[in-house]
């Protein structure tokens, strides 16, 4: 195996090992926007703008990724916005 080949193919590992999950939040007609901000506050960290715009972008495109990361770190985060009556879903 050549050098450049190698060198392919550790980045091809690279990139899985880096490949991140997104929660992405849906938009719904029974939740408020101070809810999903509030929740989205609570369970994602974001600042309070951050989770105005998310939730206005929910709203007129239908679907918005919320959060990046491990499986691990958005796994019980999903599950808060779950719990709170919101639809999401990690992919």
């Amino acid at each position: 195996m050549g050098t450049q080949e190698k060198y392919q193919e550790e980045l091809l590992i690279l990139e899985d090992e880096q490949k991140e999950n997104q929660i992405v939040l849906y938009n719904d007609d029974v939740n408020t926007f101070d809810h999903v901000i509030n929740m989205l506050i609570y369970a994602c960290d974001h600042t309070p703008e951050q989770a105005e715009q998310c939730s206005i972008i929910v709203h007129y495109k239908g679907k918005c990724t919320v959060k990046s990361g491990s499986y691990d770190d958005l796994k019980p985060r999903c599950s808060k916005l779950l719990e709170a009556g919101l639809s999401a879903e990690i992919i």
